[in-house]
């Protein structure tokens, strides 16, 4: 199902054409995108797509408790010459919230499966945070659908993670009790992190929290991957599945709070070398924090030479120095 066009306001923020004098007010305009929906597995998958429908697509998958909106600063800087695919997790934004398991597993099968019925030449992924564990997982069974991976703030990489995550794994709570506390709990958490969000985005992640089955949805979500000690899914647990990994880049707030960059250095390492960019002083969320820098890192990564692909340590290798 397509609908037709809609508006989103879009602040334009230093560095773009036309922007106003540092320090000056900076009005918001708006950015036109198209939205989409379409039933894969029963579930129904939401997304908004931008730019040339005829350019090479690049899919966004954002992190729990979000939706496409994660990326509306950032996306108009990426879209020249692309075709940009915003898509909403199940149990997130505008996409259905089934009774289902939720787990990592699950969440590739569906977004793998989308891009799949799509038929699109192989796509550029971009995952943040949970997105980035999504992004992973689809290369299991979707790999020939993937030209390269982009992880931002990436989960699956290391241990350490924010208390709130680990807090929402609390045994049955969240599921049970969590729903009216939704809406305010998401407010909450995202002004505990700074350079989340402004007032309008902080508003509408927490009107999406409020949707029924959503406390379901980010408790089954989270209990997958994050424990009170943090989280137990890692990327080598499944890595040696995947036939020829993909080119993958790792984009990381040096300052983030929730995922540690840490966490990036380690995982380069682990790759043999994987090209890391690092943006100064940025905490979780650099498609908020540095929109142009990341979306032209991102272009750098994308439309450069083949890099080379990611080599893991020999099969049965204690890995354990290598994981944060």
């Amino acid at each position: 199902m397509v609908r037709a066009f809609n508006r989103f306001p879009f602040r334009p923020v230093q560095g773009m054409p036309g922007n106003t004098p540092r320090g000056a007010k900076q009005p918001a305009y708006e950015v036109r995108v198209k939205t989409h929906d379409r039933m894969v597995y029963g579930v129904k998958v939401h997304w908004v797509e931008l730019g040339d429908p005829n350019a090479r697509p690049v899919v966004l998958i954002h992190g729990v408790s979000d939706s496409h909106r994660s990326w509306l600063r950032m996306a108009p800087h990426l879209a020249a010459g692309r075709r940009v695919l915003m898509v909403d997790l199940a149990g997130h934004g505008l996409s259905g919230r089934p009774d289902a398991s939720y787990s990592l597993d699950w969440h590739a099968r569906i977004i793998g499966a989308w891009i799949a019925s799509l038929e699109l030449p192989p796509v550029d992924v971009v995952g943040h945070s949970y997105g980035g564990g999504v992004a992973q997982w689809m290369l299991i069974d979707f790999r020939k659908h993937v030209r390269r991976v982009a992880l931002v703030a990436a989960g699956g990489l290391g241990r350490e993670v924010g208390l709130p995550l680990r807090l929402s794994t609390l045994p049955f709570i969240v599921e049970r009790l969590g729903q009216p506390l939704m809406a305010p709990g998401t407010a909450i958490a995202l002004k505990m992190i700074r350079g989340a969000r402004d007032v309008a985005d902080v508003l509408h992640r927490a009107r999406m929290s409020a949707i029924p089955g959503s406390a379901r949805a980010l408790a089954r979500t989270m209990r997958d991957v994050v424990g009170l000690g943090g989280q137990i899914r890692h990327f080598l647990d499944r890595a040696y599945d995947i036939v020829d990994l993909p080119p993958i880049g790792l984009f990381w707030g040096e300052a983030d709070p929730v995922i540690p960059h840490t966490h990036a250095i380690a995982t380069a390492a682990l790759l043999g070398g994987a090209p890391l960019v690092t943006f100064a002083g940025c905490g979780h969320f650099p498609q908020v924090e540095r929109p142009i820098e990341l979306a032209s890192a991102l272009a750098d990564f994308f439309d450069g030479p083949e890099t080379k692909k990611p080599s893991l340590p020999p099969r049965g290798a204690d890995t354990r120095g290598l994981r944060p």
